[in-house]
């Protein structure tokens, strides 16, 4: 007796995927991080060199304004410059497809050859995406640079992450002080949660364990902290 094993029809599931071109993800992170860790470093080292105080307060406001204005103009004229070069190399491109389509489909056939693909096929697919211009150079440009040509990365997307980033995580360490704290204790608790806590919330948004990407972002804040305040204690007694 022959038994037939049959399972229900169960749709197709599709799957989605983040947004990892966009150009904000690297700059608000690195952003957040070095504003945090060295406006924190940079309050540590005028504590450790001259105590708590006015002049704490004054040096983390500084130190936020100016790291997040350098932070954004940093990446605005980064991220322009790569975008620049982009344009340029699409454009040259797009003039060697206007002066020798032949030979530009011959080496998209070759490529999809060096791919796995048997000639014929390599052929029929190359001649397939070059009958359109514009899709032929969308291609080239893929396959030869490694970058889609309409979703190059903004500069204004990087400089306002970067910017905001910058700030939110350079005010952690200050706030205690503005609130009149006396003493370096109560930025260091508020810094090492926000370290650990934004380390695991970048770790859980890039499938990492949280708990992993906290402690790398806790030590290395941690470190450079401890760095910055011993120097600073050190040039405050050669000074006295």
């Amino acid at each position: 007796m022959t038994i037939e094993l049959t399972r229900p029809y169960s749709p197709e599931k599709h799957h989605s995927h983040r947004d990892v071109t966009g150009g904000w993800l690297r700059p608000a992170v690195f952003g957040a991080m070095d504003g945090l860790v060295s406006n924190f470093a940079l309050i540590a080292g005028v504590v450790g060199a001259a105590g708590a105080g006015r002049g704490a307060v004054l040096a983390g406001c500084a130190g936020l304004v100016a790291g997040a204005c350098s932070m954004a103009a940093g990446e605005y004229t980064s991220v322009k410059s790569q975008t620049e070069l982009m344009r340029a190399e699409i454009a040259v491109e797009r003039r060697e497809l206007a002066r020798d389509p032949e030979g530009e489909r011959a080496e998209l056939a070759a490529l999809y050859r060096s791919r796995g693909l048997d000639d014929d096929l390599a052929r029929q697919v190359a001649a397939g995406l070059s009958e359109d211009p514009e899709q032929a150079l969308r291609v080239h440009v893929r396959e030869e640079l490694g970058v889609d040509p309409d979703d190059l990365p903004s500069p204004y997307v990087a400089a306002g992450s970067s910017f905001c980033a910058f700030a939110a995580g350079a005010l952690v360490p200050l706030v205690p002080f503005l609130f009149g704290a006396s003493g370096l204790v109560a930025a260091l608790v508020v810094s090492v949660l926000a370290l650990f806590g934004f380390g695991a919330v970048v770790a859980r948004m890039t499938a990492r364990p949280w708990w992993l990407g906290g402690l790398r972002q806790l030590t290395l804040g941690a470190g450079a902290a401890a760095v910055t305040f011993g120097l600073g204690h050190l040039l405050g007694v050669a000074v006295s």
